[in-house]
Order: C-alpha cells, then structure tokens, then sequence
C-alpha cells in the first residue's frame, strides 16, 4: 500500500510531461480558431470579387453601343452575351454562373410619362434560383416600381435616360467547411446611367438570318 501512495505522490510532482498535455488540450482549439479565421477571411474576399463583378458588369452595360455620330446607339444581344462572357472570364475560380446568377436590367421611364419607372429589358445568366428583387421585364408599366434599390435609397431614370442595374446572387463555396459559415450567400447590386445617347427602342439582333442567343430569365444555365 506504501509503495502505491508513493507512485502516486511521484506522479504528482512529475511535470515534464505538461507542455505535451497542454499541446494536446490546446491545439485543436487553436487550429479550429485559425481555420475559422481563414475562412471569414476568404468570405470576405469573395464578397469583395463578387461586388467587382456588379460594378463591371454595371459600367460596361452603360458604355456598350455601336458607335455612330448620326442616330443614338443602338445595343445588340452579343454585347450583352460579351458583358457575361467577360464577367465569366473575371470571375475565375469563383465559378461565378455554376454556383450563381446575375441579372440586367434596363430601368426607363415609361415612354408617354414623365417620370413613371418600368423595367424596359431584362437579361439573367446563371444557375442558381435567383430571380430580380424588384420584378420581371416589363414591371412597373402600372406605375407600381418606385425605382430600383434598398427602399427610400431607389434609383430612378429621367426620362429619355436610361440606368442599367445589376443584381448577382451567389452561394458561397468554403474554402476549409460549410461548418464555418453556413448557408452564406452573397448579394450584391450595382446601377451606372447610360453613358451616351442610347436606343431605347429594344435591343437588335445584328443579323436577323442567324439571331444570337438571348440570356431569357426562364433561363438556368451556365458555360460548361
């Protein structure tokens, strides 16, 4: 009985195995904590990305047009095909039309009014279940769309004008484990007006005979 209090007693001035105990008990927090931080780290860069993408998307949408010094410019279904090919492209890794969805709008006065807000056209690419927040092609004609945008900050076109408006939703795809940040998904808008003076007629084809692709909102696909 002696000799077991006495391996006891050992046992408990024994301390050259605490740094190996305290490895053992604090490094799973610490890496957990370092992962996790990684992760926000990369949700973060992957809100800023796709919040570039808008912004692209939004400016290049306001500057496309043929170019002519006699009638307004008018726009084409390939230069819409050509914003998400580039935005595509930018995207990268993000794999931006598998894992989301952005959609153009073309924000106009209703013509005849002086200042009543429609959605004129519309354009969606992607395959994620992501429809515009403010409505399909051709919303508003009841005078029922205020504009575009977080409510009492929506943006309005003047007439004559036009504001191209961009919406992209996408799932966020984890860098370490969904664990970390479940369910992320980011949502981002952004608007520029048409840079110059614009067509509103409708967007064309550039050859009738051999029509380019339209990027319909019925629509859920990507580039594979």
């Amino acid at each position: 009985m002696k000799r077991i209090v006495e391996r006891i007693a050992g046992l408990v001035r024994n301390t050259s195995g605490v740094a190996a105990v305290e490895l053992a008990l604090g490094a799973p927090l610490v890496l957990t904590l370092g992962l996790w931080g990684a992760e926000l780290g990369n949700l973060a860069i992957t809100h800023m990305r796709v919040s570039q993408l808008a912004m692209q998307l939004a400016d290049n949408g306001s500057r496309i047009g043929d170019v002519s010094m006699l009638e307004n410019l008018k726009i084409y279904e390939s230069d819409i095909n050509d914003l998400l090919v580039g935005a595509n492209i930018q995207a990268g890794k993000l794999d931006l039309f598998e894992h989301g969805r952005v959609v153009i709008s073309s924000l106009e006065v209703v013509p005849g009014t002086e200042d009543t807000q429609y959605i004129h056209w519309q354009r969606c690419k992607g395959k994620r279940n992501f429809q515009s927040s403010y409505g399909g092609e051709g919303t508003g004609t009841d005078g029922s769309l205020s504009g575009m945008g977080p409510a009492g900050e929506e943006v309005t076109a003047t007439e004559g004008d036009a504001v191209i408006f961009v919406e992209i939703e996408y799932a966020y795809q984890p860098l370490v484990s969904q664990r970390f940040v479940p369910d992320a998904v980011v949502r981002t808008t952004a608007t520029f007006n048409v840079r110059a003076d614009r067509d509103l007629t409708q967007i064309y084809q550039r050859n009738g005979a051999a029509p380019d692709p339209i990027a319909q909102c019925n629509v859920y696909n990507g580039y594979d």
